[in-house]
């Protein structure tokens, strides 16, 4: 069957999967023919889990999901990986069995499409019932493509919901890498630090992003990141911000500032999403999150111990009058300085929008 695939689909043992839902196949659009493997805890699963979401690929293209268990993870090599709930153990709220297969971990999924496969057993994966294979394990691709995979299936309002317009598209981009490089990953690079130098070399990017969005935001005057509609930056910056005081701050010492506090233009952005867009809510799990980051990091957390707090996860009470803001800044040294080597915040407003 693989020697079927396009040979970008999956390049060998060391390489991700990269396949892509089209028309003219491999890979194509028919309903209940596809599978969605996640963990409500990674931020990166979360994005291909909101667009599923949004684009009611459950209703409409019969896209099932299994949920694996916030932990354990395994050594520090990923082995033996992510787990699903089965019958014989106590079930973990929220996470699934796996409904395809009734594997126990989530490598057995990545064997089955790559009995050689020696890459990291991640999520989110999208599995392919009819090859029986994986399709693609790359968020940032998931993301992406899976907007208007399945457009051929979706009523016309949801076909015309996009993340990725055209006319936005060079801004999406451009701001996307750095959302990536200094905040979306560099909270990990600063949370998994084994030294103090490579932690306070970490740090300051991730409060200058944290500044440059704040400013973004108001530029632009809401409720998005640039302006009226939502697109994939508010996907991205979400599912990074969500978890921020309830997780990166504590556990990862991202504490130069918390989101409820020091940024008050980015909070009133995320409780209009938590709030007001139940696809975002509802794909939110703040148990999984923190009890994945507390209970499978032990060099970080030895003692396992999740704190209770912040409450409530996310403050209620959004401005809708976004001239009643002020813009909040970390102002530590290093962080502004970092600062000075983004792009002017200004550059991406838009003032017809």
């Amino acid at each position: 069957m693989a020697s079927s695939l396009p040979a970008d689909w999956h390049r060998g043992p060391e390489d991700s999967f990269h396949g892509k839902i089209t028309a003219d196949g491999p890979f194509t659009p028919n309903k209940d023919r596809y599978h969605l493997y996640i963990g409500l805890f990674c931020p990166f699963a979360h994005r291909a889990n909101i667009v599923v979401h949004l684009k009611q690929m459950d209703k409409y293209a019969g896209i099932t999901t299994s949920i694996v268990k916030p932990y354990p993870k395994g050594d520090d090599k990923g082995w033996p990986g992510w787990q699903f709930n089965v019958p014989s153990e106590k079930a973990y709220a929220g996470a699934t069995e796996d409904d395809l297969f009734g594997s126990k971990f989530m490598h057995e999924i990545y064997f089955k499409a790559d009995p050689d496969y020696k890459g990291r057993y991640s999520v989110p994966v999208l599995w392919d019932k009819k090859l029986n294979t994986i399709v693609n394990n790359e968020s940032a691709e998931l993301l992406r493509d899976l907007q208007t995979a399945f457009d051929s299936l979706l009523p016309k309002d949801l076909v015309a919901l996009t993340l990725y317009p055209e006319d936005l598209r060079r801004e999406i981009d451009h701001l996307a890498d750095w959302l990536q490089r200094d905040l979306n990953t560099r909270v990990y690079r600063a949370g998994f630090a084994p030294t103090q130098e490579a932690y306070e070399e970490n740090i300051p990017p991730v409060f200058a992003s944290l500044n440059k969005l704040e400013k973004i935001l108001h530029a632009n005057k809401g409720p998005y990141i640039l302006g009226k509609q939502m697109t994939e930056l508010d996907v991205r910056a979400y599912a990074t911000i969500v978890r921020f005081d309830t997780v990166y701050v504590q556990h990862f010492k991202c504490n130069l500032g918390t989101i409820r506090h020091d940024y008050p233009v980015i909070n009133n952005w995320l409780k209009n999403l938590y709030h007001n867009h139940a696809e975002l809510r509802d794909t939110t799990n703040f148990r999984h999150t923190k009890e994945n980051y507390t209970k499978s990091h032990y060099d970080i957390n030895p003692k396992a111990i999740t704190p209770l707090g912040p409450w409530p996860h996310v403050e209620e009470g959004y401005e809708s009058d976004w001239s009643k803001l002020n813009v909040g800044e970390c102002k530590m040294p290093g962080v502004l300085e970092y600062g000075g080597t983004l792009e002017p915040a200004n550059v991406t407003v838009h003032s017809a929008l």
